[in-house]
Parts: C-alpha cells; sequence; structure tokens
C-alpha cells in the first residue's frame, strides 16, 4: 500500500464561490496542501481569490505555483519541472495535494498539465480530479443562452485557432464557444458582422465574478482592451443542416399477437 499522498484537481467554478460544489468544498476540509497558480510572482492567483471570497483560509501548508503567459518552451518547461517537484515533494511525504483550479479541471486546465509532469516523474502518484462547473455554462446561464437544444451541435474552442479555422466551425455548428477571444476580437467583430451574426451573439467577461461583465452590442467592444478571461456565445440560427439519422430513437412495436 502506498503511503504518498494523493494529488487532486479540485474545480471551482468560474468565479461565483457558490458554484463551487459539495465535493471540492468537503476536499477543501480535508488536512491538505493547498497549491495554486499565479502568472507571476507579483500577480495574484485567480483560483485562490474564489476560496478566499468563499470564506476559506489558507492552511498553514500552502504554495504557490508560477506558470507564465508565454510561449517560449524552455521557460514553460523550467517552471512545468519546478512545480511538478514541489508539488512531489510533498506527495512523498504523504501528504495530499489539493491543486486549485478555476472552472473545470478538465477543461483547458494548468491541472492536466501538472499531473502528467508529475505522473511522469513518479507513476506511483494516485490522482483525484473534482468535476467543476466550466465558464462557458456560467456564462450560458447567465445570459439564458442554450448552448444546444435536442439536436443542435456544438464546438468549443480558443479563438487562437484563427479566424479561417472559426469560419469553418460556423458552418457545421449551431452553437460556438470561443474562448480566450482577446487577441483577436476586432477581427472576430468583422466575421461575425459578415455572417450577419452580430445579433445572435454575447460577450462575457470573467463569468461568475465580482467583475463579470455581459455585453451583447458585440460591435461597441472593436478597439477595445478585453480581459484575458473572456468568451463569446455565438448562435448560428441559418446553419444549414444535413439529415439527422434517427434510427436509435425508433421504437419497435410488436405486433399484438406476438405479444400474448
Amino acid at each position: 500500500m502506498s503511503n504518498k499522498g494523493r494529488l487532486y484537481g479540485v474545480s471551482l467554478g468560474p468565479g461565483d464561490p457558490g458554484l463551487i460544489t459539495r465535493r471540492a468544498w468537503e476536499c477543501l476540509q480535508q488536512d491538505a496542501v493547498w497549491t495554486y497558480p499565479k502568472r507571476n510572482k507579483k500577480s495574484d492567483s485567480y483560483a485562490l481569490d474564489i476560496v478566499v471570497r468563499a470564506g476559506l483560509e489558507l492552511p498553514s501548508e500552502h504554495q504557490e505555483l508560477i506558470f507564465p503567459m508565454t510561449h517560449d518552451e524552455k521557460k514553460l518547461a523550467r517552471h512545468w519541472l519546478a512545480a511538478a517537484e514541489s508539488v512531489l515533494s510533498y506527495l512523498q511525504q504523504g501528504q495530499d495535494v489539493m491543486f486549485l483550479v478555476e472552472g473545470d479541471a478538465s477543461t483547458y486546465s494548468t491541472f492536466g498539465h501538472l499531473a502528467r509532469t508529475v505522473q511522469a516523474m513518479d507513476d506511483k502518484v494516485e490522482l483525484e480530479i473534482i468535476a467543476g462547473v466550466s465558464s462557458f455554462h456560467a456564462a450560458a446561464a447567465k445570459t439564458q443562452i442554450p448552448l444546444s437544444d435536442v439536436d443542435d451541435t456544438i464546438a468549443i474552442i480558443p479563438a487562437g485557432y484563427g479566424i479561417g479555422m472559426i469560419e469553418k466551425l460556423l458552418n457545421d455548428f449551431d452553437t460556438l464557444v470561443l474562448l480566450k477571444v482577446k487577441p483577436l476580437m476586432d477581427d472576430i467583430i468583422d466575421l461575425l458582422g459578415r455572417k450577419g451574426l452580430l445579433e445572435s451573439s454575447c460577450f462575457i467577461e470573467k463569468a461568475g465574478s465580482p467583475e463579470e461583465r455581459v455585453v451583447e452590442d458585440i460591435k461597441s467592444l472593436r478597439g477595445e482592451k478585453v480581459n484575458y478571461l473572456s468568451l463569446l456565445l455565438i448562435k448560428n440560427p441559418q446553419r444549414q443542416r444535413s439529415e439527422v439519422i434517427r434510427g436509435c430513437r425508433k421504437k419497435s412495436t410488436v405486433p399484438e399477437e406476438q405479444s400474448t
């Protein structure tokens, strides 16, 4: 039996402490080390802020982990390794480690990278991922825009895939969720204008947090600097659909003479 601690990815939801699940809340009551991501030494941790606003206090053992916003692979590798080594040192002493995650730990999360690095260093480490509310679910609820109805299709991608990919997906999906729209905001506005989709789109920034902002007039955002934690919900009501195969929904009727 392993005497190592367990690594938890504790999903906290997008910002509203009320969206922390009961399971996540239970985990945060355990005797464990809290770790939480920061972009740099001077920045705040968005994930930590969620639990602080929930009324929880930092345990005696806690550790910030630095994950810089950069495309420099060597710099990223150094920080990933340093974070994994820090977490592993606690685990090998038999201490459970809670990694605080904004949103959901399985959806575009830092936790996945951290967990893989830790397990590459020690494949005996056990993981537990606590599911959480994602930013786009909170945004849909806030704006009362359904992500999908009946047979609707939905795609969720970072906007960084580019305008060409976004335009392609609009041909195939009834709802498109674009995450991290900051770098391409003006180009996306132009695309939605060409497609006639400005009025069926909505912008949400820092969903669920005290700084939450909802903008329905997408054109008003042209030239504006938006937050990194922002997304667009785009509905495409005019999409041409192919026939849906509904065989799995057919009910077989047994003739009356065979059922007796």
